[in-house]
């Protein structure tokens, strides 16, 4: 296997990396800056892949304990790697195990904070007989957005946070799950690619039985011109390596 070894460029933490399964991009990281844990509250990152989330999060955060759930193998392994290579072993946990039995593996109402970065693509757009890594990363093979939302309700403590990071295109379905499994979305942020351009991602912020009041924050631009990230971009990659 090709794999590589990233600088996260915070708390001297470094990430393996293998190209052939699913490597990290500018959306782990935004969403890493978006969400807050407190202190000694516990998080849970769905479909973890190699760990980077939970790695990024407690590099910034005061929480207890980063747990992550992951079902490829390869990447389990791989994320129990990153953990052992940054000794944070008392700190970050990594699971082998399906996003639909979360509840069932952890118990519900066991975690403060959720966060995911789930696959993108339904299962009725461009989906593909195959069941690579790559595949099931980037489509709902494995798991719906509705299974994650279902399960991040049950998983949520009252009044606990989820964050998220998905496409603008399918925010109706987002919102509608959400009230459905009574987390109720608090704060939204677009993210641009250029400031004259759409936003091809949103942030979101959920709270389970939470009051209705949504915050709609000003769009985060990623660059200012092309290769040159805009300066609040610059401030999140500062805190986590480029």
């Amino acid at each position: 296997m090709s794999e590589r070894i990233d600088d996260l460029q915070i708390g001297g933490y470094r990430l393996i990396q293998n190209p052939e399964l699913f490597c990290f991009g500018i959306d782990a990281v935004l969403l890493s800056d978006f969400a807050r844990v407190l202190e000694q509250e516990r998080a849970l990152d769905l479909g973890t892949g190699n760990g980077v989330i939970p790695i990024l999060l407690e590099a910034k955060n005061k929480g207890i304990s980063y747990t992550g759930l992951e079902i490829q193998t390869q990447s389990y392994e791989l994320a129990c790697r990153n953990v052992e290579l940054n000794s944070l072993s008392g700190k970050v946990i990594i699971e082998n195990g399906d996003i639909k039995e979360a509840t069932k593996i952890f118990g519900a109402s066991s975690f403060e904070v959720i966060t995911t970065n789930p696959p993108y693509i339904d299962e009725n757009h461009g989906i593909v007989n195959d069941y690579t890594p790559k595949a099931i990363a980037r489509h709902e093979i494995m798991a719906t957005l509705e299974d994650v939302i279902a399960q991040s309700s049950k998983l949520l403590k009252p009044n606990g946070r989820f964050y998220m990071i998905h496409k603008p295109h399918r925010l109706t379905q987002i919102m509608v799950l959400m009230r459905e499994y009574r987390i109720e979305p608090k704060r939204l942020r677009m993210v641009q690619p250029y400031a004259e351009k759409e936003p091809t991602m949103v942030l979101i912020e959920g709270l389970r039985g939470g009051k209705p009041f949504l915050k709609v924050e000003s769009p985060l631009v990623i660059y200012k011109d092309v290769n040159e990230y805009t300066e609040e971009v610059l401030r999140i990659y500062g805190k986590t390596g480029p």
